[in-house]
């Protein structure tokens, strides 16, 4: 169920109606998707294409002490295959890493964690050069691996990255928010103060599509090519440039359909790279994809924080203070899809919705013998571990007070007229009435007779858990006087052009991913402009079709992107302006602006459409000085701050105590993102966030055995929610302008997941009560769940 207006379906140009908002406007791109006509990275075939495999190391931590390829070398159709001595050879064994670290393209001196890339072969097929893998010989001297973090910095643990000059630890950085002595003053005049150790694990994104990129180096000119499964291209074509040392403007990136992207396909993995010499080393086009296995092993995990929370309160329930401190396990290379002041991301928003006195918190990330990465999954950067923080800690102190968890919260939020808000850890939020998207939650699910129909079950012995969750996200990643990656500042650019006959394109600087950017952005333009949507092209994925940009993850596309999509077709509209003056021979500003067209003022009869005027600028009128013949226009948009959506949400859980298996049973998501330019958009996407949310609550986790060895790596192992697992969504949502965004609005068209996993486990949490537990670690298995019920392991099933 989804609180919507209904709306009528694909409004016409000049209606009065409004295109910006309208629940079933049908997504553009889902014609070729239903009809199975999408253009993936492996549907790409060029020719005279060769493929190739990556050989990985079946161990966590080794040295390399030998490497034979003679058999491989010599198997029929093989091409290449290349090593990281080859790589050191052409200075490429090492490429830099988003996060100002560098990572190992291909094994040199030893293997930092199981799966990673110890050689590459290419041959005319992928059978050919995976069956040639099995004939290469590697001889490895194992060293014990560093799997727990909770040990990488104890005296005489293992060093990891001993290619590092002068390193002596698995130190990788500390960071901290706050104000220490300030937090530790609230905290000792505080009537209650309750503290948790708090684990979030390590979880994979696991898109549909995995990872994979065709190279093809041109020799003759010196052009490369580059088709990738990239939500970054332009970033991609920057590093690259400075990795391979081929001249940035002779490289093209095409990313085209996305199948999934969630942070797992933003940074640059060996195989684009390896794909890219394989293309040098053989003067042909070369294909890599991987496998399903290669990417839950190799490629960028989230999460994986071990937190200690701390909270104070007075014995009436007004909450004081909060502090963390957080180890941050970054596997073998710090390759984190961070900005670069943030190490942690935004994780210091783990301060939520609540006015604290005080707030401090500390994150010191290592090294340990894992995969590396640490995206924004489905969420932006390290928002969702903070919120996890932040409401476990909640619901573990109205425990200690014996308060209803949802009356605390709301005796505790900031209140609209403290808006905009300077929180403890330096964010300024620029809106919010949290109150009200409480309220609504509560009166969706009934929470009064929720709360009855617990207590009569409880009397009865059986098990049922209400959980809540309220978060503020920080979402919009852009503002250049806050961020930037590699030195690469966070801002977008947009083109725009509407053609003599009135049909639009625009240009964008971020990449789909199934977000829906062909509607979301033609939306905009047609509200700006009152050009149909279906008469506005967005392209996409290109770097030599689009302008410069950081791409998408961490839900800045349409906050971002977005605002500077609003503010090209409003510069483009101002330009059309002048030029319809000159067609109506009068000045410019005695036009009017209305939907789709420019009219006189007094006189609405007299004016030109849009169409007209594309047409007028491309024609014999006289235009006025410093107007070109052209109606286009382009910007780049530097946002002023970040935007801050929220939402609450209330979650019921059923327990079968014989087994522990835990049935979501009803969730209700009330969602503030202003603006709504796409409710059924917005509407899948919460959905898409809530399953994220139901799978890292009760099934997904990474998890590593004593030698490093991965144990999620495959399906049968990771597993990842259904429709069985899920129940039917109630969904609803408020409305809180923002003063600060180009279109009012607050993290538009972008996933809600931050508060799922916190809503769920409180309800886990909440139904095992009777058993004293205060709290459990994700993810809620059935059988972590049966364990806290008898306070014993599991026997074997």
């Amino acid at each position: 169920m989804t609180l919507l207006e209904d709306r009528p379906t694909n409004p016409a140009a000049g209606d009065d109606n409004r295109p910006i908002g309208y629940g079933r406007i049908q997504r553009k791109e889902d014609p070729r998707f239903v009809r199975g006509k999408g253009h993936y990275v492996d549907d790409i075939v060029l020719p005279g294409m060769l493929h190739g495999a990556i050989l990985r190391a079946p161990v966590a931590h080794a040295r390399l002490v030998s490497i034979d390829t003679s058999e491989a070398l010599a198997h029929p159709g093989v091409h290449a295959v290349i090593t990281g001595t080859d790589l050191q050879a052409l200075g490429l064994a090492w490429a830099p890493t988003l996060s100002m670290d560098v990572q190992a393209v291909l094994v040199t001196d030893k293997v930092r964690f199981q799966g990673q890339e110890v050689a590459f072969v290419v041959a005319d097929d992928r059978y050919a050069a995976r069956d040639a893998l099995e004939l290469i010989r590697v001889d490895y001297d194992l060293l014990p691996p560093v799997i727990d973090a909770r040990t990488a910095l104890d005296p005489g643990a293992p060093v990891i990255r001993d290619d590092l000059e002068g390193r002596t630890d698995n130190h990788i950085f500390d960071w901290e928010a706050g104000d220490a002595t300030e937090t530790d003053a609230v905290f000792a005049a505080a009537d209650v103060v309750v503290s948790q150790e708090i684990i979030y694990p390590r979880v994979h994104p696991a898109p549909m599509e995995t990872c994979g990129a065709v190279a093809d180096f041109d020799p003759i000119d010196g052009r490369l090519t580059l088709y990738e499964t990239t939500q970054a291209p332009h970033a991609h074509r920057t590093l690259f440039a400075m990795v391979a040392g081929i001249p940035e403007h002779k490289i093209r990136v095409v990313s085209p359909d996305i199948g999934g992207g969630f942070g797992n396909k933003v940074g640059i993995y060996p195989g684009y790279i390896l794909a890219v010499v394989g293309s040098i080393v053989t003067g042909k086009p070369v294909k890599w994809v991987e496998d399903r296995s290669e990417n839950l092993m190799s490629t960028s995990f989230a999460r994986d924080y071990i937190m200690q929370g701390s909270i104070a309160a007075t014995k009436d329930g007004t909450i004081l203070g909060l502090r963390t401190n957080v180890l941050a396990d970054h596997g073998a290379f710090n390759a984190t899809a961070q900005p670069t002041k943030y190490p942690a991301g935004f994780f210091h928003i783990f301060t939520g919705s609540y006015d604290l006195k005080a707030a401090h918190c500390t994150v010191t990330g290592v090294y340990t013998n894992k995969a590396p990465g640490g995206v924004a999954y489905a969420c932006s950067f390290r928002v969702t571990e903070a919120v996890y923080l932040v409401e476990r800690m909640v619901d573990i102190l109205a425990a200690k007070l014996g308060m209803d968890p949802a009356e605390l919260r709301l005796k505790n939020f900031i209140k609209p007229e403290q808006f905009p808000y300077a929180n403890k850890t330096g964010w300024e939020y620029d809106s919010g009435n949290y109150e009200p998207t409480m309220r609504l939650s509560m009166q969706m699910a009934g929470y009064d007779e929720l709360r009855q129909e617990q207590k009569e079950k409880r009397e009865r012995g059986e098990l049922m858990g209400i959980g809540i969750s309220f978060f503020t996200e920080t979402v919009g990643a852009g503002p250049r006087k806050h961020m930037d990656i590699l030195g690469l500042g966070m801002n977008d650019g947009a083109e725009l052009r509407v053609h003599p006959t009135g049909k639009a394109v625009v240009r964008i600087s971020v990449q789909s991913q199934g977000q829906g950017h062909e509607t979301t952005f033609a939306q905009i333009v047609a509200e700006e402009l009152g050009i149909p949507p279906e008469d506005i092209d967005v392209v996409h994925g290109d770097t030599d079709q689009t302008p410069f940009g950081l791409g998408t993850y961490g839900s800045r596309s349409t906050p971002v992107s977005g605002g500077a999509v609003a503010l090209v077709a409003r510069k483009v509209r101002e330009k059309a302006r002048f030029i319809a003056a000159a067609m109506l021979e009068t000045r410019p500003e005695d036009l009017e602006w209305e939907k789709g067209r420019w009219f006189v003022k007094g006189d609405p009869s007299i004016g030109k459409t849009v169409a007209e005027i594309a047409m007028g600028a491309h024609g014999t009128v006289a235009l006025p000085e410093g107007i070109d013949g052209n109606l286009d226009a382009e910007v780049t948009y530097d946002p002023p701050n970040l935007t801050f959506p929220f939402g609450a949400y209330i979650c019921v859980v059923d327990i079968d105590p014989g087994t522990g298996h835990v049935k979501v049973r009803r969730f209700i998501a009330v969602d503030d993102c202003g603006t709504r330019i796409n409710p059924m958009i917005i509407e899948g996407q919460v959905h898409g966030g809530l399953t994220d949310g139901v799978g890292m609550a009760l099934m997904e986790i990474i998890e590593f055995d004593t030698e490093g060895n991965c144990l999620g790596g495959s399906f049968m192992d990771y597993l990842i929610p259904t429709a069985m697992e899920v129940p039917d969504w109630e969904t609803g949502f408020t409305v809180t302008p923002s003063p600060h965004h180009p279109i009012g609005a607050k993290g538009i068209g972008e996933s809600a997941t931050v508060g799922s996993p916190p809503a769920i486990v409180n309800a886990v949490v909440d139904a095992l009560a009777p058993f004293g537990i205060t709290h459990m670690d994700m993810p809620c298995t059935p059988a972590r769940v049966w364990e806290a019920m008898q306070g014993r392991p599991r026997p074997p099933i």
